[in-house]
């Protein structure tokens, strides 16, 4: 007797979801194979980011913030505008040569590349989760007060992720056809990182320069981040909605293109 539709579904539901477990504790590991440390570089690279530019920028540079910031506290100020930016860059770098590090399964097998760029999302959300309670627990002891609006932080770190693939789908299949893409995406990413209010407050930006910050999802993001973390204020119902437009729109147009891209895959890889 044929399966029907639904079974059908389910079946194939089931498979991709251990399929994506399976990747995403592969590559969990890999990223620390034959560390003694392990995991916890996974806490030590945004801790030494946080202590250099707070050397550079605050000790050296004499960056204030101004009053109009969530905290006055520069370290944590600079960690919770760093690790959302920190989990969307790694996932677009890492995912635009990911289909190429898996062509052996892409080329010989009915695979599902599409789950390639969520399971390194997947991944490294871990990390960001063991640093963002690292950063709650120093601001409860350095401030000595947790805003109960952390428990709506998740929402913008699914609409982060879906930014995050959504972009990463279109890196990962125009890399398969134009292999400089990394290197364009390197540039890219860097000029957004410096165009996102990480180091200062959005007021300390030119007047004529805040339009990088109207246009810039990350920005409101980053907003968010702090907004939730230091104050017991939310973000705004525009810039709540300036994310979501963003996001879900990155993830609908990065999953149609990457779906028409992918039937050159097997030949051109």
């Amino acid at each position: 007797m044929p399966a029907i539709p639904g079974a059908l579904f389910a079946k194939n539901l089931v498979y991709r979801r251990g399929l994506l477990f399976h990747l995403v504790r592969r590559d969990f590991q890999q990223r620390f194979v034959g560390s003694a440390m392990g995991w916890l570089w996974g806490l030590i690279h945004p801790l030494v980011l946080m202590g250099v530019y707070t050397f550079v920028f605050s000790v050296c540079l004499k960056q204030e913030l101004g009053p109009e910031a969530e905290t006055q506290n520069y370290p944590l100020y600079l960690l919770a505008g760093m690790l959302p930016w920190l989990l969307f860059s790694e996932t677009v770098s890492r995912c635009g040569a990911c289909l190429i590090e898996h062509q052996g399964l892409i080329t010989k097998t009915m695979f599902p590349a599409e789950v390639v760029p969520v399971s390194i999302f997947l991944s490294t959300l871990v990390g960001h989760a063991m640093a963002f309670s690292l950063l709650i627990a120093a601001t409860g002891i350095w401030l000595r007060q947790l805003s109960p609006l952390l428990l709506l932080l998740p929402v913008y770190t699914v609409l982060l992720g879906l930014l995050a693939v959504g972009i990463g789908w279109m890196a990962a299949a125009l890399h398969v056809y134009l292999r400089d893409t990394a290197q364009v995406l390197t540039v890219v990413l860097t000029l957004w990182f410096w165009i996102t209010p990480i180091f200062i407050t959005e007021e300390q930006i030119p007047e004529g320069l805040r339009f990088l910050i109207i246009g810039n999802p990350l920005a409101y993001i980053v907003r968010a981040y702090r907004l939730m973390l230091f104050t017991t204020r939310l973000p705004t119902p525009h810039d709540f909605g300036v994310v979501a437009a963003y996001a879900v729109g990155a993830f609908v147009l990065g999953g149609l293109f990457f779906r028409h891209m992918k039937r050159g895959f097997a030949d051109v890889l």
